[in-house]
């Protein structure tokens, strides 16, 4: 917890934390270290510090640099005054002159008001936080020095003596280590690698008493405390703010009902808790079974396993766990496919065998087997020998290239569906059944063929709930002024494939992201951000622009393309694995998935 209780531009413990527009925090002190001016003549950016979200880019952060050392996007502000934590830090404003702020965690601006850096709540819950934070490493520092020191001495000692360690001068606060004056010139020098490191005063043991927190008052009215909650601003306000009418016809509820209503996290503590629990416990049990050599007892107890291992990584990836809205759902049973196997049932009467048989060969149901993009979907039909139940089936391919075959299904269903098939290629496949008596003959082979490209949309299931689709889920936009994922329906692992999509709106300079991801990349932050995606985050793109994006997995690269002309040199080398399209946008911005596209000829290879 200890890197959330620090400052982004000091990396040190906040101190006096004001709370941004963008939901950020820093140091008041800071804050007016990074607070620059606006030149004479332009127009200051529509924001306000009062709690207005509707920001944009500063024109010196329009710029953006490809990175490879990170997650594949970078950002350059030209500055040259770097704070101890590496955030460019701007010299003071003039107060006479127009002035706005660049939060040093996202990058988004806001423009100050005539109350300036007063406009920014304070963040007292934060405060409150790390002070106790600072209280119990101070107790915790001390009772580590006690061992060697007198039960009656208060005084913390110094933790690198040899013997008879003497009062400690110094605290280091990324260290967390007590010196003495002579320890700290010898084991903590103030040069090198160390000088960036803050020394700070060594606490008492006696720590006193917290005193009580004084209750939090209103932005625009100080001497008024917060009694109210504001549900259409989202912000808690005083009496004031109701009776001067600024919120007079918004809905308002008591804060303390809101506040309990926003509490809603323990529940989903206490869920995640459990689950995790049960996924360990199921773990455990797993790889004690992987244990047994019994080929018998291990297939008894397989199928139900995997069925429990895949509905468990279901939940965790497509976000199950997440708050439930409403206590009422509706629940609708779609009968029509079950109706239609029903209708096509063939009923027969043979005559009895004189004994039990293995079962005949099946036949494929030609006007069910079909493919889509690299998936293949088979059905088959057979009758069973009088006396002899059949127990399974047994579905194998070959390679796609003529090659040996393989079983892909073993199991008592009469369809199957199998996924992770080479695009553009044909595969050869065959089906047998058992049962106690023995295996019978094969089926008659069909011959499958995969799509010559990828034809794929917007995964609604697995986007973020801020995320709006149309158009058939071609078309993508976003509720919110933050950056939200969506992701691809379709997975590659070999092969080659271009996608492009074309930019419908690009409105007040925003940095959509344009890429591919694991299927479990953060859905809430923009794409690239953490090391589950590789995206390019462009701002010389404009409405009516095309990204083009060309993965090849033969040569494992990423390229990316702006109408159709290469942009950059290769983007990302040495990709293995399954990769999924993505997009991250806000509300800004509007942009259509184009699929099914050949890789254009004027693309080298």
């Amino acid at each position: 917890m200890e890197e959330e209780l620090k400052c982004p531009v000091c990396g040190s413990l906040f101190k006096d934390p004001v709370l941004l527009p963008c939901s950020h925090n820093v140091c008041l002190a800071c804050a007016r270290n990074i607070t620059v001016q606006t030149p004479e003549g332009e127009t200051p950016v529509q924001s306000r510090a009062s709690g207005s979200s509707d920001y944009d880019y500063l024109d010196m952060d329009k710029m953006s640099l490809y990175s490879e050392t990170d997650s594949g996007y970078g950002s350059y502000t030209p500055c040259q005054l770097k704070s101890p934590n590496g955030v460019r830090v701007f010299p003071p404003a003039n107060p006479h002159r127009h002035c706005s702020l660049t939060c040093p965690l996202c990058h988004r601006s806001v423009s100050l008001d005539e109350r300036g850096l007063r406009g920014f709540p304070r963040n007292r819950l934060l405060e409150a936080i790390v002070a106790r934070y600072q209280q119990n490493r101070a107790a915790s520092a001390s009772s580590s020095s006690s061992s060697s020191s007198s039960s009656s001495s208060t005084a913390v000692k110094c933790q690198l003596c040899d013997r008879n360690p003497v009062d400690a001068a110094v605290m280091c606060e990324q260290c967390d280590v007590l010196y003495c004056n002579a320890c700290q010139q010898r084991c903590h020098p103030s040069r090198g690698p160390l000088a960036k490191h803050r020394l700070v005063p060594p606490p008492n043991r006696a720590q006193p008493p917290a005193t009580a927190r004084k209750p939090a008052t209103c932005v625009d009215h100080e001497a008024e405390n917060f009694s109210m909650y504001c549900c259409g601003c989202k912000a808690p306000v005083c009496m004031k703010c109701l009776e001067e009418g600024k919120h007079a016809k918004h809905d308002v509820k008591p804060l303390a009902a809101m506040w309990k209503q926003h509490k809603v996290v323990r529940d989903q503590i206490t869920h995640c808790t459990m689950k995790l629990r049960q996924t360990t416990g199921m773990m455990e049990y797993c790889l004690e079974v992987l244990k047994e050599n019994d080929p018998s007892g291990f297939l008894q107890i397989s199928d139900a396993l995997i069925k429990r291992v895949t509905s468990s990584q279901d939940q965790w990836v497509k976000g199950a766990l997440e708050p439930k809205v409403g206590p009422e759902f509706d629940l609708t049973l779609n009968t029509d496919s079950l109706l239609q196997s029903i209708l096509q049932l063939d009923f027969c009467q043979g005559k009895a065998e004189s004994g039990p048989s293995v079962p005949a060969a099946p036949i494929l149901q030609l006007e069910k087997c079909c493919t889509r993009n690299n998936s293949a979907t088979l059905a088959w039909r057979v009758t069973a020998p009088p006396g002899s139940p059949i127990e399974g089936y047994i579905l194998e391919l070959d390679d796609g290239n003529r090659g040996q075959y393989r079983e892909v299904y073993v199991g008592k269903e009469t369809v199957c569906t199998v996924d992770g098939l080479h695009f553009n290629s044909s595969y050869n496949a065959r089906v047998k059944a058992y049962n106690a008596i023995g295996v019978g003959p094969y089926s008659k082979t069909v011959v499958l063929k995969t799509s010559d490209v990828a034809w794929f949309t917007f995964d609604p299931t697995s986007a973020h709930r801020d995320i709006v689709l149309s158009n058939e889920n071609q078309t993508v936009t976003c509720n919110s002024y933050d950056d939200r994922v969506v992701l691809g329906t379709a997975a590659f692992s070999k092969g080659i494939h271009y996608w492009e999509v074309s930019i419908d709106r690009y409105d007040n300079h925003p940095d959509p992201a344009f890429g591919v991801a694991r299927i479990n990349t953060m859905k809430d932050m923009m794409l690239g951000k953490d090391d589950k995606a590789w995206a390019m985050a462009e701002g010389g793109i404009a409405r009516g622009s095309t990204v083009g994006v060309l993965l090849d997995l033969t040569k494992h690269t990423l390229t990316f393309y702006i109408n159709k002309e290469q942009h950059g040199p290769t983007a990302f080398e040495n990709l293995d694995g399954v990769f999924v399209p993505a997009v991250s946008l806000n509300r800004n911005v509007q942009v259509t998935l184009l699929t099914g596209l050949e890789v254009p000829k004027n693309i080298k290879q």
